[in-house]
């Protein structure tokens, strides 16, 4: 059984929404602050993380593409759930 990703309507999980759109390679790079993997550390530190993510200054490597920032915002103003 797979599960599908929350559709535009719905409210974004942590687990199956905002987790995968960390890479490897960014948790590695922010491991000494925080961990990307972490819903509490995403969450106690999605202000700053929401900021970066909007000024295109994360991830290091490149900004995302304003779909995956949008999701991110909408997980934040919609109560961050897990």
């Amino acid at each position: 059984m797979s599960i599908e990703p929350t559709s535009p309507g719905e409210t974004p999980g942590f687990d199956l929404d905002i987790k995968n759109l960390f890479r490897a390679s960014d948790r590695d790079a922010m491991r000494g602050a925080f961990d990307l993997w972490s819903y509490d550390d995403v969450s106690k530190h999605s202000g700053p993380i929401l900021e970066r993510l909007e000024d295109g200054t994360m991830p290091c490597d490149g900004a995302w593409p304003l779909a995956q920032v949008a999701l991110f915002k909408r997980w934040v103003d919609t109560g961050m759930a897990k």
